[in-house]
């Protein structure tokens, strides 16, 4: 067996382990890259482009449908469901390049194509080398969770790994989970043309402010989606026609027939196969424990992204890989914060989210106030019929803790917010930005400037409005 030195080695080539790879490869360092599967990972084929570009086609589908409400005659869109498909792989073949075997080995790396493995505190075997390195990032990414429901194991069913290579339309697509990638899919499969009811143990997007949930379910109810929350499956199995799916919900048991079924029942850090003991690190089934540096239980060891455990999102991993390059390469001191990480979940309308909800400020006794702005009182969104959604932003001290947007691209709209949090900004700022006008980036400034409105019009600044109004 071969021996290679290195100064960093990386398993996995996700996003995080990408951005890790290739900004130590251009420092100079000398890094090798283990992946066992595809380059990529986890976001680039089973996840954020194919679902995103899955989307994309069912919002066409959807904009042919609300035509008639602007004076565009349409009828209802022919959906060419395996050319839906070729859309999304054309996609994903579209950003290969940027995470490709050969882009990475230009930049210096030695890519090695195996499962790894480690066998002591400082080596990893890998195919038929062994790596000697000063230091370890674990980028290995999740997988989908596997609950132990009887009959799973003998159904066919759908992963968000197995979903994208489909090219049939399922007539009736059941999903467990009622979260993030249960939802998007959702709502793309029933604007594509299938029959959808989505299962959910609990309440669907448990960790989101639940008055934008409302608004996000009562949109994909309109849409003809079926949810039941509250709903544990107790039982799945295969049957001539597709799938059936037995729920106990209220206490009633109830069988659901389906054509196809996909789970979307959360996700389990991969850390099978690694031999992690032999490297003294540990782990629970919730990820690799790492302390507020990333470091892992064996000091040379770092874990980033979903193996970490904690928010599991790309652009967390790609967080993270930042502050592996600072702390492993340049030797400054880290520490990760997530008070201000934004999320979202891609349905129309998008729910996006930073800092502390209402419910969560209560929790920890937070002193605070509560400003919104509904959407239907923006001028773009009224031209666009997009009239359900808000701005609610949680306000301490004068500053924002914690924002929540429902709207069309409430991703892209959370982002002053992002900011503002995390720069420790006052209310004041937002308030005083000039936004462009008519764009529904308004209804932050709009939001922030009813902060200030009980304030601004109270009796007492009258008085002084009026005292003011006798200089000359």
């Amino acid at each position: 067996m071969a021996q290679i030195n290195a100064d960093l080695c990386i398993i996995g080539a996700g996003s995080g382990g990408l951005s890790v790879a290739a900004g130590a490869a251009q420092l100079g360092r000398k890094v090798v890259l283990i992946e066992r599967h595809k380059m990529g990972g986890d976001c680039l084929n089973y996840g954020c482009v194919p679902s995103k570009s899955l989307i994309a086609a069912a919002s066409h589908a959807q904009a042919i449908r609300r035509a008639p409400a602007f004076g565009v005659d349409a009828g209802e869109p022919r959906i060419d469901y395996a050319r839906v498909m070729k859309h999304v792989h054309s996609v994903i073949a579209a950003i290969e390049p940027n995470d490709s075997v050969e882009r990475f080995e230009k930049l210096g790396c030695k890519v090695i194509k195996a499962p790894a493995k480690f066998v002591s505190a400082n080596e990893v075997e890998a195919g038929d080398e062994r790596i000697v390195a000063r230091h370890f990032v674990i980028a290995t990414g999740s997988s989908p969770a596997k609950p132990p429901i009887p009959g799973l194991a003998d159904t066919p069913h759908f992963t968000n790994e197995t979903m994208f290579d489909n090219t049939v339309l399922p007539e009736h697509l059941i999903i467990i989970g009622g979260g993030a990638i249960g939802l998007e899919m959702a709502q793309a499969h029933r604007r594509l043309g299938s029959r959808v009811t989505v299962l959910e143990a609990f309440r669907i997007m448990p960790k989101d402010d639940p008055e934008a949930v409302a608004i996000v379910r009562n949109a994909l109810e309109d849409e003809g989606i079926v949810i039941r929350e509250g709903a544990a499956v107790t039982a799945v199995s295969k049957t001539d026609g597709g799938v059936a799916v037995t729920i106990s919900r209220n206490g009633q048991s109830e069988a659901i027939a389906g054509s196809h079924l996909l789970l979307a029942a959360g996700r389990a850090p991969n850390v099978d196969g690694l031999n992690l003991e032999a490297a003294g690190i540990k782990y629970s089934r919730k990820g690799i424990e790492v302390d507020a540096s990333l470091r892992t239980t064996n000091a040379r060891v770092s874990a980033i992204g979903d193996v970490a455990g904690g928010l599991q999102f790309t652009h967390v991993a790609g967080y993270h890989a930042g502050l592996i390059i600072r702390r492993v390469l340049f030797k400054v001191p880290v520490k990760t914060d997530t008070s201000a990480i934004p999320w979202c979940t891609y349905s129309d309308p998008e729910l996006a989210h930073v800092g502390l909800t209402e419910a969560q400020a209560k929790e920890k006794g937070v002193a605070h106030s509560v400003t919104r702005w509904p959407l239907h009182d923006n001028d773009r969104a009224q031209a666009e019929r997009e009239l359900h959604g808000l701005a609610k932003i949680v306000v301490s001290r004068g500053r924002p803790i914690g924002a929540t947007i429902v709207a069309p691209h409430a991703g892209d709209l959370i982002l002053p917010w992002v900011m503002a949090i995390g720069q420790k900004m006052k209310m004041s700022a937002v308030a005083g930005m000039v936004a462009a006008y008519p764009t529904l980036s308004e209804i932050s400034k709009r939001a922030a400037g009813a902060h200030f409105t009980p304030t601004l019009f109270s009796a007492r600044t009258k008085a002084v409005v009026k005292v003011l109004s006798w200089l000359p």
